[in-house]
């Protein structure tokens, strides 16, 4: 248990040192793995698990999902979002904010990404709250809470991460999302309208739209319910009848995802064959990057098994009697510490191998654990010093201060602490469409 915990300390302090995680992991992983069995069999290690993700079929969802996200974000369906949900929302006082929100819940479900939804988001709606006289501080806060619903409502990136990672359903945990995502999307909504009550010049009320140009805004949302329904119908078995009898892996999913997208773009005629390269080559990036990470987190994994670090905490808990609650609340409360520091994906990738022995030990279900995670992960987006939602925007907008932002999100990071207590104390909030497949 001890080198399993300094190999922990080790990898921080080379975090702190601005050593990338992927390859502190790996460095610590292997030099870890060694001394516990041989130089030779630390070497093989690595190298079988480099040619076995590379070769890994069921990792090729990652690239699929980024891609799909890619060419909806070519298309210019945010913008079409933005419109719908200002159609609706944007005459009640905060009412664009509250429209940046659902946007935003939108744009999520076809992007899978929470850096990709703030950066996109607030390059639509900024200009828009900004020419309606909105607070800096609730306009910048919308955006960067909003963005967190990226990683939880499906398809999510990091939901596959997860399910990779424990081997668990990646298509019962994107349908699990649902629900959470839902429930988010609704207290961010109170969230707004708590700031604007509090300070009702921060989001003043816009003009009404009629019953005609809603409905024009309503059909310019097709593409984003088409490609919801194609991935998470596709996930559910909803094509799973005569004469169809189609039913989806979560790879396939994201390959018809992307198709549709591609396709899409195509018939909007906003995709030009340089469009196409750049997200090709994003595509390629950003895969190279998730599963240098991911290869350095599963070498750390090893040797932390190899350590006995996860079956030592587990007789741990098991000598002290400790409830299951009493021990969850510990480990949500290492996740939201550790996320004032790391970014959401490289503290998922170092705690899951840790937690999860423990947490299944205890009887927790994986599906249910991995929402909860990812819900914690969503705070610490917008937790100081960190926050990385909140310095995607503060790049995007460079005449607010980082501190305006990181106040307009207190009453957002509030009622996430909320939305996790609701999950923690009723699990069914989570299982209840998982359990429905």
């Amino acid at each position: 248990m001890l080198e399993g915990l300094l190999g922990f300390a080790a990898v921080l302090v080379l975090v702190m040192l601005r050593i990338p995680i992927a390859f502190a992991m790996g460095f610590v992983g292997m030099v870890g793995f060694m001394l516990e069995t041989s130089y030779r069999a630390s070497i093989s290690m690595a190298a079988r698990l480099i040619i076995d993700t590379s070769q890994d079929y069921g990792l090729s969802v990652v690239p699929l999902f980024i891609l799909m996200g890619l060419f909806v974000n070519k298309a210019g369906i945010s913008r079409e979002l933005y419109a719908a949900s200002n159609a609706f929302l944007g005459h009640l006082r905060g009412g664009l904010a509250m429209a940046t929100i659902v946007a935003c819940g939108g744009f999520a479900a076809i992007s899978g990404s929470s850096l990709a939804t703030a950066a996109t988001m607030s390059k639509v709606a900024m200009p828009e709250m900004r020419r309606f006289n909105y607070s800096d501080k609730l306009s910048t806060a919308s955006i960067a809470a909003g963005g967190t619903l990226g990683i939880l409502i499906p398809p999510s990136v990091i939901l596959v991460i997860y399910g990779l990672l424990t081997e668990t359903s990646i298509g019962k945990l994107f349908v699990a999302g649902v629900i959470p995502g839902l429930i988010g999307i609704v207290l961010y909504l109170v969230a707004v309208k708590f700031t604007v009550w509090r300070d009702p010049e921060a989001g003043p009320a816009g003009p009404r739209a009629s019953v005609a140009e809603r409905l024009a805004a309503l059909k310019d949302v097709w593409a984003v319910l088409l490609l919801f329904f194609l991935v998470i119908g596709g996930l559910y078995g909803v094509f799973d009848v005569p004469p169809l009898n189609l039913s989806f892996s979560p790879t396939e999913a994201a390959g018809m995802g992307a198709m549709g997208a591609f396709l899409i773009a195509i018939a909007r005629r906003r995709l030009s064959l340089s469009d196409t390269f750049d997200a090709l080559r994003e595509t390629a990036m950003t895969t190279a990057g998730l599963f240098a990470v991911l290869i350095g987190a599963w070498i750390f994994s090893n040797f932390v098994n190899v350590a006995g670090l996860p079956a030592a905490l587990s007789n741990l808990v098991t000598a002290y009697d400790l409830p299951p609650w009493v021990v969850m609340c510990i480990i949500l409360l290492i996740y939201i510490a550790l996320g004032c520091v790391f970014e959401s994906l490289s503290m998922l990738l170092l705690t899951v191998p840790i937690f999860f022995p423990i947490v299944t030990g205890l009887g927790y279900d994986p599906i249910w654990f991995g929402i909860i995670v990812v819900v914690v992960t969503e705070i610490s987006l917008i937790t100081p010093p960190v926050g990385l939602n909140v310095f995607v925007l503060r790049a995007v907008v460079r005449d607010v201060p980082t501190a305006t932002i990181f106040r307009g999100v207190t009453p957002f990071w509030m009622v996430d602490i909320i939305r996790l207590l609701l999950l923690l104390s009723l699990p069914a909030l989570v299982l209840f469409l998982p359990n429905q497949m």
